[in-house]
């Protein structure tokens, strides 16, 4: 009747055209075709055409959706489940006629026509149509071979279709783009337009908010290949010389078809295509076997707990159906919870069945006990309601109540074994069943641990039923040796001969709630009206409970799994006899067994012999080889069945060879030649291998359980070479370098099965490992609420290469990934292990020494890894292995369970068990050992733990190691490991080189090599300089570069100013003190200075100390000694919570700088005068033997009506020359070390002046001291702008500050300071007191926040957040770069920008090189901001350190500085290496500019930004500081810097305390000290933090220590004290001491250790380390460090008076002088014994650790130093106070700047020996 309609013709014809255009999409064809076709047919006539098999009288409704290919009916995707209003007429709509009955009318003609389909445009139809005006081509199918299909075929269809590449989402609202395969998964969902409950199938997208391991992520699948397994893209194009031959792709497997239909076993007249879900089977088996039993359920004794008839079970799940659809108020397809325990199987399966005859979904809950899953289940389906019974909702309130938990809310809870029976009515058959689509929801846990449910239609679980009972009914019946006539009854009326009967009696102890448990046990039993038996999996444990009751129930089919018919098999073996003699009068007999159905992802052939030969066949079974059937099922995927053993035959249909020969016979009629025979009868299956394969005597049977054994070494490289199959594989089975697998079976009937490359999802070629991918009916059609993982999983697209095309294309259909590896081997389905089970390694290959750029794989399957483990190395429990990407490459990781692992107690109560770390290492090295023998794997680490604390799965009630879980929980350092051991020499290979391993990136070599690279970027980098001689006063326009110094410009200000104010004090509460106006001012300075000439007897030249707390009399003292010309040292306060610290610091100031004085004012006179300070002092002064000086309050001295000039307080000529000290700064490292640097008036003043200029700073606004006022910009603001600058200044006590952060912010806004100066930590402390928020600070222009190294990232992000309620401008905070020897280097002061980031190459930095790039393409990149641009009258230079030549743009170097503010030397200094610091200069630069050297590494980097109103491009030269020279090490000819590798680790776990690590370089051997929360299990620490540096660094450690939170050394500003770090590791000091520590790799061998003292790994090291001498190689090539064992020392002679050493290197970190012990760092009361070692990281910054005399200024005679050595003692003498090293010469040995030592007297000390090269940081 459509035939005759030419207008229906034409249009759809149009409609077809435009689809194929690519101008409709395929939901938009949908819609458009079915609004056509409903403007010509009635409702009904539509109706007609869905049951017509889609031809309307011979005229079909071309489409492109129904084309001619292979495999079975496909119509509508799952996507067509919403296809609107007219979801009625959709021509893909499920009809039992089309699947069950006969539809092969055109078969032979489609079997014979070539396949050519046309579907939606790909992507690159697409570019080819629309940029290149190509048409789209028609693409061939892939080939297959005529198949003759069966007349009676039920899964035979007359049409296929392919799937297209549109986007597949679980989400029935949208009509998605794709092909719907009728007969494949897709279709087994109805329309929603049948039902109302599927838009809650994906529309409540729960998971996307959870995070969750994705399926198909980094976890499981790589993402590094060509072509990403969840991204629908084809591969990149090829050359065309590099095309793929077509032949070389193994095709996907053709479903077989069932031969015949299916038929009810109990009725041959009844076709089981007429039901179309369990439900309509079950009232089914209710009428028609009522009293036959459904169910036995057996205890673990043997005895029936419960039994049902058909017709009970029918009538209670009718039951629980009629009381849902009453009163629950739930729709259909709502969601309901099965909660029962796995031996309530008949109350399970009630409910199951109820609630399919009700009409919802079934969400079965296998772990009642686990309350977090449960919760979890609940909300995700959104479950209202849950089944259960009475005894499991009362122990579930019981255990709610007693853990304290809440109820799951929403929920109902309702008792199924309380509701009864339905009561049917006459002539009631209970109503047609109106099914949803969706059966259930099971819920299983994937690889990662993570909760996934997976969606089964009734479709899904009628085809495999189906497919289930094909197999079943197809079994061959066991050969009738009996001549007894099965007719003659007995006197009891029973037969003689037990009769088979119609249904089978199913025994089976899986989990009847999940998986195969629940098809083979619940729902096979319902399609066939078989009877269950339900055991316990703990039954097969009692010896020969198992065979008595297969016997005595006369179990037909049995369901098992490995573990539980070993443990049967294996007690058989044992003990015969317990097993015969069970139970008395009852042999075991298992003649009535048909099929051993055995759940297994991989074949055990080697046990299947025992099980058949040695088992089955002695319990009287003549089939006992064709009993045991391995049965591949999907336990991610829902369990469903895709491989077993069947005899349904049409294998022939598959498309494949059949058999080897076949396969060689295909071969040779291709034109290629079979390969002879060898001596041993084999012949080559793949080109180029050499094994050979055994004609085969006899024709094995198609039907046989296959068995192949294949060469190891070849399934590396995921080839396959078959070495024997058949009995000929079963004996050589033993042969080394074999693995022996076994086959499943051939696909079922119905399923498409191919082969899949994971990584590149291109068709793998014929005989190669791949992945298994399935497409048929009977599995799942996705995830619940995960539609992408839905469409990675369930939907994915495998590709191929076509003839003479460089572009793979798309295979149909859409196949599952079932995440499993394998291959096929005559058609049968070969399973080597999971694809998260495999490991791999990376190979390089080596010829004549030479590393050939060919890099591949090798691969290893787990299972392989622990039969070898298990077998080869004894007392180990249990074992597993996963390999980590780390580096680039995958290393293997070995986990062992051991019992010698345990610290469980030997007896109870007793104390734990005391660990034999040599035999775990011993076993360590023999679990490597062996691996490496047998299978070349190059074991990275093993890790030891006590049995069953590994993470494990649950697996048909069984605990496994789970693979991905351990590996997580490795990632996480979860792992609850005791032991750890390292190979890194084997594993790890590509760690990188400098291009001079030995003489590092500063070596002539290294840096030509950069010169070169960087030759088209001639730029040298320099900094331009703004020279201001002439510096105006804005009050009174006077020059004030005309004042030679301070004091007199003050005297000038007092002449002019003389009543302004000039300094006030905040107090604690905010309020201001009584002003000091100028002439005030000096006053109280002159009376300050008369007091110290008169009282004191003050000198010129005298050194006084001046300790006062934050006040104006610090002032008034200051310039007291400036007017006098003393030297004045200011020192902070000591603390007297740290007196063990401050306390020998003073002493050693005390007596270094001949202190005459101690000035103090009254606060710290009576700090001084308090007992426990007093008597310390007292104590500390009489062991070093220093004489206190007396100390003076100068808080009230006599007034003064007079100023200084009145008094004749004035500035001789000789005090400002150049070299006369005024002021000296004292700087103390983190590690409590001291820095003197010497002012001269000269450098007072350009100091003053930079700031001025710099920061444009006025008399109009005023400035504020408050923090770090005896050194650098603080002491500045506090002491010195004021007077420069005719401003007043407020002063703010730190100690107010540090009570209340607010002062310092109310004091800002009050006055509209402008600049100001702070440090990170106090604008820390302030943020962590929410101080400033309330205060306005529009005013403050500059917050300068003074940095000495790198800036940290975050300050200006917090401190931009935190004040911008204030009104803090985003451009007023500013970093400066201080150095001790200039406090400003570079500034961004109104730089008017943020600062500047750059992300650099960590590789390239590595080399020398700065090379920024972009973090979204770089895995690991270093985040660094600029320190702002060159003050006024300064310049920089960036400088090779060595060669003394400028940098060029894109590599860093030291920074060095010229200004007029930078100090001319370190106070009390005469060494020609200082000397040589403070006189730099450049070879290629100006030799008239004299810099000074920073010690810091940086880099000029220019840019260009906005600035001002109009937007106007300004070209900036900004200074990124990357740290200090001393604080960097080289490993391998590359720079690290410590900060980078200490926050890897630090982030890496949240067990190490933020700010608690160091690392260090001893010797030869990288030393990281990690502080921990926690002690338990920090073995599984030292792989991740191994593996962060490893990854992020390409840095081996060799010790990993760790100490208990509180005891890493910290300086009382909370930084790092890296010196003492060392010497108490070195010395092993009690206040640090290490509670593990381990080795990661060991010099003297190709092995590890394990666990070290520091004595241990110190004593080996000689042996390990490589040196600069060709002859002297390590044996590792892993690690080619340098070391100064072997490198010249500068020695040094025996001192005269006076007599100096002459220095021949560039730079010195000491002076020449070592003939006492002394240093200046800071003694506590620490005994240790006394170490003659290195711990210098900077060659100048730190003043050495010796008591040289200070310059004689006004007093001293020669004999001072010898006078001082007197008093202090020999070199051997004891020190107890000498808790830091000695810090001693540094020499230039050609890779950077390293520490030379000074012989030591004690040759026997190790740690002297060991450590004679320290770098660490200061």
């Amino acid at each position: 009747m459509a035939e005759d309609n030419i207008e229906l013709q034409r249009r759809l014809q149009q409609l077809d055209h435009e689809l194929e255009e690519g101008d409709l999409t395929q939901k938009g064809y949908e819609k458009r075709r079915t609004a056509i076709l409903s403007n010509f047919f009635s409702q009904d006539q539509l109706d007609d055409l869905r049951g017509e098999n889609s031809d309307l009288g011979g005229f079909r409704f071309h489409s492109p959706t129904h084309s001619v290919g292979s495999g079975h009916a496909k119509t509508d995707s799952y996507g067509s489940i919403t296809a609107g209003p007219y979801g009625g007429v959709a021509l893909g709509g499920f009809n039992a006629q089309d699947h069950y009955g006969n539809g092969g009318s055109d078969a032979s003609a489609r079997a014979s026509s070539p396949g050519y389909e046309v579907g939606p445009p790909s992507q690159v139809q697409r570019f080819q149509e629309q940029q290149l005006g190509m048409r789209p081509q028609r693409q061939p199918t892939y080939d297959s071979p005529a198949r003759p299909m069966s007349q009676g075929s039920q899964y035979s269809s007359p049409e296929t279709t392919m799937v297209g590449n549109g986007g597949y989402a679980f989400n029935p609202d949208v009509r998605q783009q794709g092909w719907s395969p009728e007969g494949s998964r897709q279709s087994t969902m109805l329309d929603s337009a049948q039902q109302g409950y599927f838009s809650d199938f994906t529309g409540q997208q729960i998971d996307d908010d959870r995070p969750r391991e994705s399926y198909g992520g980094p976890q499981r699948y790589s993402q590094i290949e060509a072509l990403s397994p969840s991204a629908i893209i084809p591969p990149p194009l090829i050359a065309g010389s590099q095309l793929p031959q077509v032949p070389a792709h193994q095709m996907p497997l053709e479903p077989r078809d069932v031969p015949f239909a299916v038929y009810d076993p109990h009725n041959a007249n009844t076709p089981m295509s007429k039901f179309d879900n369990i439900g309509a089977v079950l009232r089914h088996r209710g009428k028609m076997q009522a009293k036959q039993p459904a169910y036995w359920v057996v205890d673990p004794k043997g005895k029936e707990l419960a039994s049902i008839t058909w017709e009970k079970l029918a009538s209670r799940a009718e039951k629980v159906a009629q009381v849902i659809r009453d009163k629950s108020n739930l729709y259909r397809g709502d969601r309901v919870a099965l909660v029962y325990k796995d031996v309530e199987v008949i109350e399970f399966a009630i409910a199951l069945l109820g609630c399919f005859i009700a009409g919802v979904v079934a969400v079965p809950i296998n772990n009642v006990d686990d309350y977090q899953k449960l919760s979890l289940l609940l909300t995700t389906t959104q479950a209202h309601l849950a089944l259960t019974t009475d005894n499991n909702l009362k122990a579930f309130a019981r255990d709610i109540s007693a853990q304290r938990l809440k109820w799951p809310t929403g929920v109902e809870w309702w008792k199924t074994n309380e509701f009864g029976s339905y009561s049917y009515k006459r002539k009631d058959d209970g109503g047609p069943l109106q099914v949803p689509d969706l059966a259930y929801i099971e819920f299983s846990r994937a690889p990662t641990g993570d909760l996934r449910g997976v969606v089964l239609s009734h479709r899904t679980i009628m085809h495999q039923m189906a497919c289930l009972s094909a197999i079943l009914a197809t079994i061959p019946a066991t050969e009738n040796v009996d001549t007894f006539s099965s007719t003659l009854r007995g006197q009891d009326g029973t037969f003689v001969v037990p009769r088979s009967g119609k249904g089978e009696i199913i025994l089976s102890y899986l989990d009847p709630r999940e998986g195969c448990g629940l098809i083979l046990g619940v729902l096979l039993g319902v399609y066939g009206g078989h009877t269950t038996v339900s055991l316990q999996n703990v039954t097969v444990d009692t010896p020969g409970m198992y065979a008595h009751l297969i016997t005595r129930y006369r179990a037909t089919i049995l369901v098992a799994d490995y573990p539980g018919l070993k443990r049967a098999a294996y007690n058989y073996q044992q003990d015969p006899m317990a097993t015969r003699n069970f139970k008395k009068n009852m042999d075991p007999n298992f003649s009535s067994v048909k099929i051993c159905l055995i759940d297994t992802l991989t074949v055990d052939a080697e046990f299947h012999e025992i099980l058949a030969d040695r088992w089955l066949k002695p319990m009287r079974n003549p089939r006992a080889r064709e009993l045991v059937a391995p049965m591949l099922c999907l336990p991610e995927h829902g369990g469903m069945v895709i491989s077993v053993r069947d005899w349904l035959g049409g294998e022939e249909r598959m498309g494949c060879a059949l058999s080897l020969e076949d396969d060689q016979d295909e071969d040779s009629d291709d034109g290629h030649p079979a390969t002879a025979p060898g001596a041993n009868g084999f012949h080559s299956l793949l080109d180029g291998s050499n094994s050979e394969r055994k004609s085969t005597k006899r024709k094995r049977h198609r039907t046989e359980l296959s068995e192949a054994l294949l060469d190891k070494e070849s399934l590396k490289t995921n080839e396959v070479v078959i070495l024997a199959t058949g009995d000929e594989a079963r004996k050589r089975a033993g042969e080394p370098g074999t693995v022996r697998a076994g086959a499943f079976g051939f696909p079922i009937p119905d399923a498409t099965l191919s082969l899949v490359d994971p990584e590149t999802n291109l068709l793998c070629a014929p005989y190669t490992v791949g992945e298994i991918w399935v497409d048929s009916p009977s599995l799942s059609g996705g995830f619940w609420a995960l539609p992408k993982h839905t469409e990675n999983i369930f939907h994915a697209r495998p590709y191929r290469f076509v003839e003479n095309s460089p572009t793979p294309v798309m295979v149909e259909p859409e196949f599952l990934r079932t995440g499993l590896l394998g291959c096929i081997i005559e058609g049968k389905v070969f399973v080597l292990g999971l694809y998260e089970d495999r490991i791999r390694q990376r190979v390089e290959w080596m010829e004549l020494g030479q590393q050939q750029h060919e890099i591949e794989h090798r691969y290893f399957f787990v299972q392989h890894l622990v039969l070898s483990v298990m077998k080869s190395v004894p007392k180990i429990y249990d074992c597993s292995a996963f390999d980590a990407q780390v580096n680039g490459e995958y290393l293997p990781i070995i986990l062992i369970e051991t019992q010698a692992a345990s610290t469980t107690p030997t007896t109870t109560g007793g104390p734990p068990r005391v660990l034999d770390n040599l035999f775990l290492d011993s076993l360590s090295e023999r679990v490597m050992e062996v691996l490496y023998q047998e299978h070349h794997l190059r074991v990275y680490c093993v890790m030891m733990t006590a049995p069953n604390t590994l993470p494990r799965i649950m697996k048909n009630g069984r605990r496994e190691i789970g693979n991905m879980l351990c590996r997580k929980e490795f990632d996480n350092g979860n792992l609850p490991c005791v032991h750890v051991k390292f190979g890194v020499e084997r594993a790890v290979q590509n760690l990188p080189l400098g291009d001079d391993p030995a003489g590092g990136i500063w070596s002539p070599l290294a840096s030509q090599a950069r010169q070169d690279m960087l030759a088209l970027h001639a730029d040298k980098q320099y900094s331009g300089v703004d020279h201001r001689e002439v510096v105006i006063d804005d009050r009174t326009s006077t020059p004030l570069n005309q004042f030679s110094n301070i004091h007199d410009l003050m005297q000038w200000r007092v002449s002019r100013q003389s009543e302004e104010l000039s300094y006030c004090t905040i107090d604690g509460r905010g309020r201001e003190g009584k002003g000091v106006n100028w002439k005030k001012f000096d006053t109280k300075v002159a009376a300050v200075a008369m007091y110290l000439k008169n009282k004191v007897k003050i000198q010129p030249g005298d050194h006084l100390l001046l300790m006062y707390t934050h006040s104006e009399d610090f002032v008034f003292a200051v310039h007291a000694c400036i007017c006098l010309g003393a030297i004045a040292i200011p020192m902070a306060p000591i603390d007297q919570n740290r007196l063990s610290e401050d306390v020998p610091a003073l002493l050693h100031m005390i007596a270094d700088f001949r202190i005459r004085a101690v000035l103090v004012n009254a606060d710290c006179d009576s700090l001084l005068k308090q007992k426990a300070v007093s008597q310390h002092m007292k104590q500390s002064a009489l062991i070093l033997k220093v004489n206190l000086p007396p100390h003076y309050n100068t808080t009230k001295p006599p007034k003064q009506s007079h100023g200084c000039r009145e008094l004749g307080l004035t500035i001789r000529p000789a005090w400002v020359q150049s070299g006369y000290p005024v002021i000296i700064w004292t700087y103390w490292t983190p590690d409590q070390r001291r820095v003197a640097v010497q002012l001269g008036h000269s450098t007072i003043m350009a100091l003053c002046k930079i700031q001025k200029e710099t920061c444009q700073m006025t008399s109009t606004r005023p400035l504020l001291g408050c923090v770090r006022s005896t050194m650098g910009l603080g002491f500045m603001h506090t002491c010195m702008m004021g007077i420069f600058l005719a401003c007043p200044t407020y002063l703010v006590s730190p100690v107010d500050f540090a009570g209340n952060p607010n002062i310092l912010f109310q004091t800002l806004s009050r006055y509209k300071i402008k600049d100001t100066y702070a440090t990170a930590q106090m604008l820390d402390h302030a943020m962590a007191h929410g101080a400033g928020k309330a205060t306005s600070l529009h005013e403050l222009k500059n917050l300068m926040i003074s940095t000495e190294q790198r800036p940290r990232i975050n300050v200006y992000q917090r401190v931009r957040v935190a004040f911008a309620q204030s009104g803090l401008e985003k451009t007023a905070i500013n970093t400066i770069f201080s150095h001790v020897l200039n406090p400003m280097v570079a500034s961004r002061s109104y730089m008017c920008i943020e600062p500047i980031e750059l992300y650099l190459d960590t590789q390239a930095l590595r080399r020398g090189l700065v090379a920024p790039v972009d973090p979204d393409q770089q895995p690991f990149t270093l985040l660094v901001q600029d320190s702002g641009m060159v003050p006024v009258s300064t310049q920089i230079s960036i400088v090779n350190p060595e060669t003394n030549r400028l940098c060029l743009v894109g590599e860093y170097g030291e920074i060095w500085v010229q200004s007029d503010a930078n100090a001319h030397a370190f106070y009390g200094k005469q060494d020609p290496i200082d000397a040589e610091r403070f006189n730099g200069h450049t070879i290629d630069g100006d030799p008239q500019v004299r810099y000074v050297r920073t010690g810091d590494l940086g880099f000029l980097h220019t840019v260009n930004r906005p600035i001002g109103p109009g937007g106007n491009m300004v070209e900036m030269q900004v200074l990124f500081v990357l740290g200090s020279i001393g604080e960097t090490f080289e490993v391998n000819g590359l720079q690290h810097f410590p900060m980078d590798i200490e926050r890897t680790v630090e982030k890496c776990h949240r067990a190490i305390v933020p700010g608690g690590c160091a690392i260090f370089q001893a010797g030869s051997l990288l030393v990281l000290v990690a502080e921990v929360r926690t002690r338990a299990f920090l073995a599984s620490l030292v792989p991740v933090i191994v593996n962060s540096v490893l990854n992020e660094h390409q840095l081996v450690l060799d010790i990993v220590a760790f100490v208990a939170m509180g005891d890493f050394p910290r300086s009382r500003l909370g930084e790092k004290q890296r010196g003492k770090v060392l010497s108490n590791w070195v010395s092993r000091s009690p206040k640090m001491r290490a509670i593990a520590q381990f080795s990661i790799r060991d010099p003297d061998a190709e092995g590890s250790v394990s666990t070290v003292g520091p004595e241990d790994g110190m004593g080996r090291r000689s042996s390990g380390q490589s040196s600069r001498a060709p002859g002297l190689g390590a044996p590792s090539s892993l690690r080619h460090v340098e070391s100064l064992t072997n490198m010249p020392v500068a020695e040094e002679p025996s001192q005269v008076d006076g007599e100096q050493l002459a220095v021949h290197t560039q730079y010195h970190g000491g002076p020449p002088d070592r003939s006492d012990s002394r240093n200046d760092a800071t003694p506590t009361n620490e005994n240790p014994q006394p170490l003659h070692l290195n711990t210098s990281l900077d060659y100048s910054l730190v003043e050495p650790l010796s008591y040289d005399s200070p310059e004689h200024f006004s007093h001293g005679g020669p004999d001072y130093r010898h006078q001082m050595q007197a008093s202090y003692g020999g070199p051997d003498s004891f020190d107890p106070y000498n808790e830091y090293l000695e810090p001693q010469e540094l020499e230039s040995s050609g890779s950077g700047l390293r520490a030379a030592n000074r012989p030591n007297s004690s040759g026997s000390d190790w740690e002297g020996e060991a450590l004679r090269s320290m770098n660490i940081g200061r």
